[in-house]
Formats: structure tokens, sequence, C-alpha cells
């Protein structure tokens, strides 16, 4: 089965033609419906979304820009493969992004916004509880997003988005780890209290605390997948 027969319809995402053509071929890459190193043949995307060739080859070229797809003259166009490099660098960004993040908004949470991660919390068990990864995943992506806009910075939260690309995609392959979720859901947990007790230091550490464990998962995949990985990685230390 090629990666088109699995996008996700258009109408399943929001905004303009251009704008659901590219996030449903971005939806298929950070979930690995396309494969790292997987051609992706235009035709096979308009004939499965049913669109011309003009939205998605603007897709591609939006993707290509972002990192996730290369073009290569007489060739085609391929997923880009994992590099443990780029994964370590977008870590760092977010990292650097977020632990501030975390130290500004606990100085000056509402409790409405602590009602509001509350409640995310309490979807999230639910979701632990069912064992429902994807749907977890997507939760966990919206509590970031909802601690980063309580930061009065309204483009804040694409800025990080957009340097997290690349340990999206590889997050998936870590999500079958037993108990992988559980802990994420102990260090939101964490990070709640911090924002409970208005403590600045202790929401940064929470943060720094809960991004680098996700690394220590991620480090090994280089050597136990080489197939999803570019060989032009530099390979630099941890």
């Amino acid at each position: 089965m090629n990666g088109a027969s699995r996008l996700l319809p258009l109408d399943r995402f929001s905004g303009s033609l251009g704008q659901r053509v590219h996030q449903s071929l971005q939806q298929a890459i950070l979930t690995l419906t396309y494969r790292p190193g997987e051609i992706i043949r235009k035709p096979e995307i308009c004939e499965r979304l049913g669109v011309s060739r003009s939205p998605v080859a603007d897709a591609v070229a939006r993707l290509a820009a972002d990192g996730l797809v290369d073009v290569v003259p007489q060739a085609g166009t391929f997923v880009t493969r994992l590099s443990m490099t780029d994964i370590r660098e977008g870590a760092f960004i977010r990292e650097a992004i977020e632990t501030a993040a975390a130290e500004r908004v606990a100085a000056m949470i509402t409790d409405d916004q602590l009602r509001d991660l509350r409640r995310s919390l309490v979807l999230q068990e639910a979701l632990v509880d069912d064992g429902d990864s994807q749907g977890f995943m997507l939760l966990d992506g919206q509590m970031h997003e909802m601690m980063l806009s309580f930061t009065g910075f309204p483009r804040l939260p694409q800025v990080s988005q957009t340097a997290w690309l690349s340990v999206h995609r590889a997050r998936q392959l870590i999500l079958p780890v037993p108990g992988r979720l559980e802990t994420t859901l102990d260090e939101h947990r964490l990070i709640l209290a911090a924002f409970e007790a208005r403590d600045p230091q202790a929401a940064r550490l929470a943060v720094q605390q809960h991004l680098r464990q996700l690394l220590t998962y991620l480090q090994p995949l280089e050597r136990d997948r080489p197939d999803l990985f570019s060989p032009k990685d530099s390979h630099d230390p941890a």
C-alpha cells in the first residue's frame, strides 16, 4: 500500500485548499504514515485527495522548506530520513523556549488557565487508561501549545512547533515502549503542580526534565533503526 492511499481526507482539516493539502501531507509524514526515505508521488496524492497538481506542488514546496521532504532532480521527491543531529538541535531549541516560557507562565498563570490544564490532564489520563497513544500524543502537543500561549506571545507556539518537527517524527518510534505514556503523564503532572504552586523555578525544572527524558528514549534509535536515518548524519555525541 503506497503512502498516498493512507492520507487522511481533506475534510479532516481546516483552512484553504492549499492549507488542507499541506496539513494532510504533513500529518502523514509526522506520524510515519509516509516512512523516512519513501518516495512521494504527486499524481497519486492528487487522485487520493481529489485535487489538481498545483496545491500538491505548493504543499510539497512548504514541506521541503520545513526539512520534511527532499526534492532530488531527475529522481523524485522523498520523505527526509531522520537525523539525530536535527533531533538534538530541535530538542535544544524547544527546551530553550519552553523552559523560559514555563518560568514566565508560573509567575502569572490565572485560575482559568490552571483549570484548562487540569482538564487536559483528566483527558490524558483517560487516553492512557485506554492505551490510545495517538490520542495522547495529540493532547500532549495541545498542552504544550496551551502553556506557550499563556506567555502572551502569539507566535511562540508556531516557532516551537517548527523546531520540534524532527523530534515529533522520531517520537512515533518510541510510543510502543511499555510505560512511556504513563511516564509522560507523570511528568505532565509535575509541570501542573509547579504551576499550581506558582513556582517559576520548579516549573522550569519540571519542563526541562520532561524534555530531556524524551531525548534519552530517542538517542538509541539511530543504532536500532539505521534504515530510517540519513547516512550523512554527523553522529554528534549526545
